[in-house]
């Protein structure tokens, strides 16, 4: 799969895909949407200290970067799970630059997000393991009410439909605990309308500055 880099309007860089005429992040800003979509409006909306978090799409490793690093700060221990088909290459990652843009001096952290193996635990920090599973998560078995948080970053509907399918959403549903939240940077009506068949209590959001006008939250409440 052919990529490009472009550089995002706060300065960060994202991937654009001329195949599926589909960037990886707004090209509004990469890192402000990520921030705002991920951290803002999932992880610092959970409570407990203690988080599972799925992200649909692990691509460049900027969510999980923020969330190892927001971890940190917040004093949670996070097991993270990234579900990916197509494993980005190492030079690739080193022209997007994200530590030099986040924070240089955990550069090393960042890499190793990458250097992880596939299909087992791998501890990145004291308040951050990850597990990389490379594969299609349409047709992965999600296990029932193990996680907290899903980060939903698949390419959009309009590219990818597979990849935003009631079956999925019920899935996913079915996956997280009671209180759990999933967020998307999509807020189109069908998703919405989905996200309430599967169960979730939908909510329109802000989107971040200067981006999305709107983006969605779902929680399982019962």
């Amino acid at each position: 799969m052919k990529r490009e880099i472009e550089i995002t309007s706060d300065g960060s860089r994202t991937l654009y895909v001329p195949g599926l005429d589909e960037h990886y992040h707004s090209i509004k800003g990469a890192l402000a949407e990520s921030r705002h979509i991920f951290i803002d409006m999932g992880l610092n909306h959970h409570s407990s200290s203690q988080l599972h978090i799925l992200e649909i799409g692990f691509g460049t490793g900027l969510n999980a970067f923020l969330t190892l690093l927001a971890a940190e700060e917040m004093v949670k221990k996070v097991h993270y799970t990234g579900i990916e088909l197509y494993p980005l290459e190492m030079d690739v990652l080193r022209e997007l630059a994200y530590p030099d843009t986040i924070n240089i001096e955990r550069s090393e952290d960042y890499y190793r997000l990458h250097q992880a193996e596939w299909d087992k635990d791998e501890t990145i920090t004291p308040a951050f393991t990850l597990h990389k599973i490379k594969g299609d998560f349409t047709k992965y078995e999600f296990p029932k009410e193990f996680f907290d948080i899903i980060y939903f970053d698949a390419f959009a509907p309009e590219k990818q439909p597979e990849m935003w399918s009631q079956c999925l959403f019920d899935a996913l549903y079915r996956s997280l605990n009671i209180g759990g939240i999933l967020t998307t940077y999509c807020a189109k009506g069908v998703v919405r309308r989905m996200l309430q068949s599967s169960g979730f209590e939908v909510e329109r959001l802000p989107g971040p500055p200067g981006g999305k006008r709107e983006i969605l939250r779902g929680i399982k409440r019962k």
